[in-house]
């Protein structure tokens, strides 16, 4: 099997998390400059086995999408052109950032790191790929 990324895209930081190759643990793996992020995906996918890439879907509590999607929107359309057999999925990510929170309080991590904002995007991406698995 081979592994599926998941990323929590924001306009300034991307969080990304992974499984493990049996598709069973998912992982935190790096919260990247969101102008990097195309160039750390390739550099991930030389280096390891990936299978599909699952995105972030930000929806409104009325289910109509947020702002954010269209720069979203825009990365996509970038990511087909430079990963065009890469499959990409969306994930409903509402309340992910509330978990993230949660997990960082619960883990008992400080309150000068539970600022951390790259560690909040890592372990949203790690909470929207348990999403997906756990189905």
């Amino acid at each position: 099997m081979a592994r599926i990324v998941a990323l929590d895209f924001g306009l300034k930081r991307t969080g990304i998390a992974v499984t493990d190759e049996m598709q069973i643990i998912a992982s935190g793996l790096a919260t990247v400059p969101t102008l990097d992020l195309l160039e750390f995906l390739e550099k991930y996918f030389s280096e390891e086995n990936v299978e599909l890439v699952l995105v972030g879907e930000p929806k409104q509590m009325d289910n109509t999408a947020s702002q954010s999607e269209v720069s979203i929107g825009e990365f996509l359309k970038k990511f087909a052109e430079k990963f065009p057999q890469m499959p990409v999925k969306r994930v409903d990510e509402r309340f992910t950032s509330k978990m993230a929170v949660r997990t960082m309080i619960d883990s008992g991590l400080s309150k000068k790191k539970r600022k951390d904002k790259a560690l909040l995007d890592e372990i949203s991406a790690t909470i929207i790929l348990q999403t997906y698995l756990y189905k």
